[in-house]
């Protein structure tokens, strides 16, 4: 890979029901916490399934000025708050870059609360005009707006639209964007504030959610649990981050991506497995390298055991060594940010040596017949990791990370 430039994580930002910071996060899952509980934020009586992983205690009002908020779905306000986090532990990298050479680039989140509320008084209160801010609040770009506005970045500003994997394909491009040479420096993720009862019941009608807790590998697992929260990387250029001293958590060599071209909502272990495998050849990795996976792992019966197929196609018998653990079971499925969180705590695992934990594991499966790291984290001395992320209409994507050298 010589000439290629590499690319590295040198901050991190991040809100979820585990922690309303990324050291806090980090805690968590070091410790097995479950983030899982009854909801507080929504009326739950119309509601078949009243489990969710919500960020409790969060106070716009404490983020931002009165004047601002009539402007910020909660979905912007998680990207703002995770956002401000990441640059505060990599406030170098913006003061010395070109504006143009600065990237944003985050998975598409489509506002929900503004868009249930407005529904609720257009049709349920018969209201005559809804509130001016209405549109741009719901956009699915606006995430990735605020952050380029609050930061002054002035480069590519997108975002990326793949349900599940929306916020993967957001980091991943952004990878390739810095190493192509386009850009310096990016601000990843993404960020999904769904917990709203149109959006809820939605959910419930696909009868997949689970009544109580998300058990990814277990022959008990029931189901998801959706989530909410934000996590935002900021990537630089290696030389470049080396240049001014900075604090690297872990280097991105490779990303994948595939689609299954089959079913809308059933996964495919062949589709999931090109996407691995199109990681391991971008990074040029040998499947043997990998020390720990991050798997999309949705505690789903369907998912958990096509996703298991899919890894014994492409790792074979070095799956009966490698840690496969899903920390949604502790911070739920965020949807349109898992990529991000999952990405984010997958990344401190490589910082840390510490495998993050699959909670909520009961009794083996013959069809997921992984090591889960079941229900307490352990040390480990951890190279090279993957993470998964799929989505309903068969799209993969997939991110291999390097711990820094």
């Amino acid at each position: 890979m010589n000439g290629v430039r590499r690319v590295v994580v040198t901050s991190i930002g991040a809100i979820s029901a585990i922690g309303h910071d990324v050291a806090s996060v980090w805690n968590a899952v070091a410790k097995g916490a479950c983030g899982i509980r009854p909801i507080a934020g929504i009326p739950t009586d119309r509601l078949a399934v009243t489990h969710a992983a919500e960020v409790i205690g969060f106070d716009p009002s404490a983020h931002f000025e009165a004047r601002r908020l009539p402007m910020l779905d909660r979905t912007s306000q998680l990207a703002l708050v995770a956002a401000r986090q990441a640059v505060a532990g990599a406030r170098a990298a913006l003061a010395g870059l070109e504006p143009a050479r600065g990237g944003v680039v985050l998975g598409a989140a489509i506002g929900q609360e503004t868009f249930d509320n407005s529904y609720k008084a257009l049709y349920g209160e018969n209201a005559k005009r809804l509130h001016p801010m209405t549109v741009p609040r719901i956009m699915p770009n606006a995430p990735a707006s605020h952050v380029s506005m609050e930061f002054g970045l002035r480069g590519p500003c997108f975002a990326t639209a793949s349900a599940c994997a929306s916020s993967s394909h957001a980091i991943g491009l952004a990878f390739q964007m810095i190493r192509s040479g386009m850009i310096d420096l990016a601000m990843t993720g993404g960020s999904d504030a769904s917990i709203v009862v149109g959006f809820m019941k939605a959910w419930d009608a696909l009868r997949v959610l689970s009544p109580d807790a998300c058990r990814p590998f277990s022959k008990d697992r029931t189901g998801l649990v959706i989530g909410e929260g934000a996590a935002i990387l900021v990537l630089e250029e290696r030389e470049r981050a080396r240049a001014r001293g900075a604090e690297i958590h872990a280097e991105i060599v490779g990303f994948g991506m595939s689609a299954d071209s089959g079913e809308l909502t059933a996964p495919d272990a062949d589709g999931a497995a090109r996407a691995m495998q199109a990681a391991l050849d971008d990074a040029r990795t040998r499947r043997e390298e990998v020390d720990y996976f991050n798997a999309h792992g949705t505690g789903t019966r369907l998912n958990d055991k096509t996703e298991v197929a899919a890894l014994r196609k492409v790792f074979g018998a070095h799956l009966d060594r490698l840690p496969v653990s899903s920390t949604k079971s502790m911070h739920g499925h965020c949807l349109n940010a898992g990529g991000a969180v999952e990405a984010a705590i997958t990344c401190l695992a490589l910082r840390h040596g510490v495998l993050p934990p699959t909670i909520g594991f009961r009794e083996p499966d013959p069809e997921c017949a992984v090591d889960c790291v079941p229900n307490v984290s352990r040390s480990a001395p951890i190279e090279v990791a993957m993470s998964n992320s799929f989505a309903f209409g068969g799209i993969n994507a997939v991110l291999l990370m390097r711990r820094a050298a």
